[in-house]
């Protein structure tokens, strides 16, 4: 194994990958889908949410490459789980809260919750208070963000909804 590169046969020009990735990049955000329909886009239920997502870095059909946006539909609430802050959640629709490392933030269509970047991370989970219709949010992550404060998440507790 030639070392340092993790490849047994020591032929691969790194220098030549970084041309092809950055190449690559530079396509992507050139030819990728720059208009998404909501309709489009299915719901998908996870241990956490069910939601739509709009932009993942591995979704590589889109232009923008470094951001993570979805919606969360909360009909009664979410899952909980642990990650580093850094994310914006603009409520789009209903009624509800969020519980933040132990403290309960109100929220209403219009308002904007933040989750703040700090050691350890922020434990939170999301609950509606209308039972006859669901809450909806945006999430906006920037994802070098996450990458560079060490990509932690933990799920804590499974959504109601989740069967594996």
């Amino acid at each position: 194994m030639n070392p340092g590169t993790g490849n047994p046969t020591g032929n691969v020009d790194w220098y030549e990958e970084v041309f092809r990735f950055r190449e690559n990049w530079r396509r992507r955000a050139a030819e990728g889908n720059r208009f998404l329909r909501g309709e489009e886009v299915p719901f998908q239920q996870s241990r956490q949410s069910l939601s739509q997502w709009y932009l993942l870095p591995f979704k590589e059909d889109t232009a923008a490459q470094q951001w993570a946006v979805f919606t969360q539909e909360i009909r009664t609430r979410s899952g909980k789980h642990k990650h580093q802050g850094g994310v914006a959640i603009f409520i789009l629709e209903g009624k509800g809260y969020s519980v933040v490392d132990g403290k309960r933030y109100d929220w209403e269509k219009g308002d904007m919750l933040l989750l703040p970047v700090k050691p350890g991370g922020c434990e939170h989970q999301h609950f509606n208070l209308d039972p006859e219709k669901p809450s909806k949010w945006l999430a906006l992550r920037y994802m070098p963000t996450t990458d560079v404060l060490g990509n932690q998440h933990e799920q804590v507790e499974n959504h109601p909804d989740f069967r594996k």
